[in-house]
């Protein structure tokens, strides 16, 4: 059988809310594949109307559960999506007429973040979101690494050019969202920060914070943003420092 040009590749943890609408905009690829971390709720049974490609486990890492999916896939190319992102009709067209034609291994696609209904463009970056990603990619060209979050990424290969159509980010339904959010990445970070022996120093991580903040306020023009872009900044900031903080004093 000839393998698929085109795989759409969606890691998942307890997504039953979120699953259904992402995994409806796919239909454009040839293959879906679905992986289903940890799952307890009805992530599995949403997948499955939609593919049997799914492979499900337990990772204890992001990394290690995404190079799974990677390898799971059949594709020349992939296409990865989270449980929170939805391919508009415009992106999926580019995302066909890009594999058919490119002569690279990778592109990045800009996004547009929401923060529950409202469009929230400026300010992301610093590891508290994203203004593009590098999500289209051939088998082969990327290799996620051993972190347990924001993994670092082994490149293979020519950088293409950016996609123009916008993948649609729903990324946080509100401000308490974005501070469990934090709270969140910042154990995961904390742990790996342990592991590793790279804890840091307060000094370093102070400074972290006001060039962060600077950046996604200042530089990518989160002021635009009102409130949103404050606080966007400000947990950008925040989420070096916090990690620091939670490495040194809290134990696993």
């Amino acid at each position: 059988m000839t393998a698929p040009v085109l795989s759409v590749l969606v890691v998942a943890h307890n997504e039953e809310t979120r699953l259904p609408d992402c995994l409806d905009r796919l239909g454009f690829a040839d293959e879906i594949v679905v992986v289903l971390d940890k799952c307890t709720d009805g992530s599995e049974a949403i997948a499955r109307r939609f593919t049997d490609r799914i492979l499900a486990g337990r990772w204890d890492l992001e990394g290690e559960r995404r190079n799974a999916g990677i390898a799971f896939c059949r594709g020349r190319w992939i296409l990865e999506v989270d449980a929170d992102e939805r391919v508009p009709a415009a992106l999926a067209d580019e995302v066909r007429a890009t594999v058919a034609s490119s002569s690279f291994d990778w592109h990045e696609i800009p996004v547009d973040n929401y923060i529950g209904n409202r469009l929230v463009r400026h300010g992301w970056g610093a590891s508290f979101g994203k203004a593009a990603y590098p999500g289209l990619f051939r088998k082969g060209a990327k290799t996620w690494g051993p972190d347990r979050v924001h993994p670092r990424l082994v490149w293979r290969g020519r950088k293409g050019p950016m996609l123009t159509s916008r993948l649609d980010h729903y990324v946080d339904r509100d401000v308490s969202d974005m501070v469990r959010r934090l709270d969140a990445y910042s154990s995961a970070r904390a742990r790996d920060l342990r592991e590793r022996g790279e804890r840091g120093t307060i000094a370093g991580n102070v400074r972290r914070f006001f060039s962060r903040f600077f950046k996604c306020y200042v530089a990518r023009k989160g002021y635009k943003e009102g409130s949103y872009g404050f606080l966007i900044a400000l947990f950008a900031g925040l989420f070096p420092l916090l990690s620091h903080i939670k490495a040194v004093e809290e134990s696993d």
